[in-house]
């Protein structure tokens, strides 16, 4: 990754030098997802789209795009556009601004005439969303909308229904509402991301009369960036944890050389008060799953007292590990990743010190190590940095930390067994294998962007195509939950076939790396087989294309007694199993309810 694309980056270089950080991105080998944005603009955009290629390049998507014309938007949404249709959006990004309502109330007007004149622009964009839901079936993104450059009223152009501040405030109300009852949909916050740079400037009437840009053109990485996260966010491309250190980042001071009653943190002293504050901002992110870990050259003692420390907002059971020694922080880091069974890209390393960044980058190739400032900048620069934009939030994320608790619990009982299927049987597992269901439709589109290692095909599904699949007869799918002794490990499994000539092809199989080696594989291979039976399908067709991450399941159709009959060049395989031939089950150690 570029660290010149991370946040806080120099808007003004990047505008500059934007041709050649393409050409240096697209040079550096880096297996991405394709992905097609459609940009429909009520202003000028190619600024846009071109430094949101950037930083979708640096996200691991390459992004190919559709552009509307000059404030044709509306007409690209609602009327036939063949060419938008041919391109076949995987997303829309509908980039307007206030300079795009049609009437804004008048002094004179009444109070329900202004509320027609809301309800007309409601209907204008909720024509323009429907529209493209039934035509796309993908996700969109929408722009809320930006205060004023000016206010006719002053003060009171908040509060009277004839204020444009107002109008606009109602009108963000109302795309919030429909938000929150339509699946697909996400707002781009361009009222915060505007009022964050300065309103004064980032309105600027120049830009807009000089070159049709609603927005300061010095604004636009700062845009492009929001949307860029929102993206990258729908396909998985989020981290998942933090990996923190603990002496001036988690609290002010050494522990080791000014002791656990000397360290900064709590309300006594405003440095103290800072730190609380960022312990608690920390904490807040174990409600969206995020897990938090430690990496510190400590004692472990010491580390564990400044985390129950009277004024600690953290303490150990909000971390699922603490590693504390004196072995190099990449090391670390890279252990952690390991027991988690995650890639270390996946978590971000927050640390004061430079050099222990630069380390870790540099050994670590991919893992994020944010320039965070000072520790009253801790906070903004993280925050801003995007690294866990939420898209969708599911009953299971808000679970995640307990899930990876019990991880550890059940990693601990196993090294009591001297017999691996013995310690599978005092796990007393249960799963739930069925088609697909809408209480689990988010779930299972957010798995199929999310899983890297255990994935054999790697395709990924928005949840609308999810639910196309599960309402589609030639199709089998099937998500897997398994729960044990320790608790619920929610849906970790999924797969899609779809069936031709007698035949079911596999398009998608996956599974989550907190399940590794529990056999939830054999137990859905067996369901598997059991729905192609009774569909009549005699032979399975499965296919291996491997990434930089999933060699992990390179031969996993072997193990399940499939047969090799095709490798190309690239290391893509093709498998099948003939039906026709008596199959054995394979699980042997999970209930499962079908």
């Amino acid at each position: 990754m570029l660290r010149e694309l991370e946040y806080p980056f120099d808007a003004e270089s990047i505008l500059t030098k934007k041709k050649s950080i393409k050409k240096t991105l697209l040079a550096d080998g880096s297996k991405r997802t394709g992905k097609k944005i459609a940009i429909l603009g009520g202003f000028t955009t190619a600024a846009i789209r071109q430094v949101m290629e950037l930083f979708l390049l640096n996200q691991g998507i390459e992004p190919s795009f559709y552009e509307s014309e000059y404030d044709q938007y509306y007409q690209d949404a609602v009327f036939d556009n063949p060419e938008l249709a041919v391109f076949a959006p995987d997303v829309i990004y509908v980039c307007t601004s206030n300079r795009n309502i049609t009437t804004y109330p008048a002094m004179r007007d009444s109070a329900a005439y202004v509320d027609t004149l809301l309800d007309n622009e409601m209907h204008k964009f909720t024509s323009v969303w429907d529209n493209l839901t039934s035509r796309y079936r993908c996700p969109i993104i929408q722009n809320n909308f930006e205060m004023p450059f000016y206010r006719l009223m002053g003060n009171k152009d908040a509060s009277d229904i004839h204020g444009k501040v107002n109008f606009l405030t109602r009108l963000n109300l109302k795309f919030y509402e429909y938000a929150q009852t339509h699946e697909n949909f996400y707002i781009c916050d361009l009222n915060y991301i505007s009022a964050d740079y300065g309103l004064k400037k980032w309105s600027d009437p120049f830009y807009y009369h000089m070159y049709k840009y609603a927005l300061n053109i010095n604004a636009v990485p700062y845009l492009s960036f929001n949307v860029s996260n929102i993206i990258k966010s729908l396909f998985g491309k989020n981290k998942k944890g933090f990996v923190l250190d603990l002496d001036n980042t988690l609290w002010g001071g050494v522990i080791g050389d000014d002791g656990v009653d000397n360290i900064v943190i709590g309300p006594e002293e405003s440095e103290g008060q800072v730190y609380s504050e960022f312990q608690r901002y920390l904490k807040e992110h174990k409600d969206l799953g995020v897990i938090l870990n430690v990496d510190s050259k400590n004692d472990e003692s010491n580390a564990l007292a400044g985390l129950k420390h009277p004024d600690s907002e953290l303490a150990p059971d909000d971390f699922i590990m603490i590693k504390a020694n004196w072995d190099p922080k990449d090391k670390n880091f890279s252990e952690i990743a390991s027991s988690l069974n995650l890639l270390p890209e996946s978590l971000l390393f927050v640390d004061d010190n430079p050099a222990e960044r630069h380390i870790v980058r540099e050994q670590l190739p991919g893992v994020v190590a944010p320039e965070i400032g000072e520790v009253h900048e801790y906070i903004q620069n993280i925050d801003r940095g995007g690294y866990f934009e939420v898209t969708t939030l599911s009953a299971d994320d808000a679970k995640r930390n307990d899930m990876y608790k019990e991880n550890a619990a059940r990693a601990q009982l196993e090294a009591s067994f001297t017999d691996y299927r013995d310690y599978l049987l005092s796990l007393e597992m249960k799963g739930i294998i069925r088609p697909f269901e809408p209480a689990y439709m988010a779930r299972i589109a957010q798995l199929t962007n999310k899983s890297n290692q255990f994935n054999l095909t790697t395709k990924r599904y928005t949840q609308a195509e999810i639910e196309e699949a599960a309402a589609d007869p030639s199709y089998i799918t099937l998500y897997g939950k398994l729960t044990d002794r320790f608790g619920d490990n929610g849906v970790v499994s999924v797969v899609i076939g779809h069936l031709a000539g007698g035949e079911c092809l596999i398009d998608l199989w996956l599974m989550s790396c907190r399940v590794l080696k529990r056999d939830m594989e054999f137990a859905m291979m067996d369901t598997l087989v059991k729905r192609c039976l009774a569909k009549g399908v005699n032979k399975i067709r499965g296919f291996y294309y491997p990434t930089a991450k999933n060699a992990m399941v390179r031969d996993f159709y072997g193990l399940q007694g499939f047969t090799k009959i095709s490798e190309d060049a690239d290391g893509n395989t093709v498998w099948e199993l003939d039906l026709k031939e008596d199959y054995t089950q394979k699980n042997t150690v999970i209930t499962v309810e079908e």
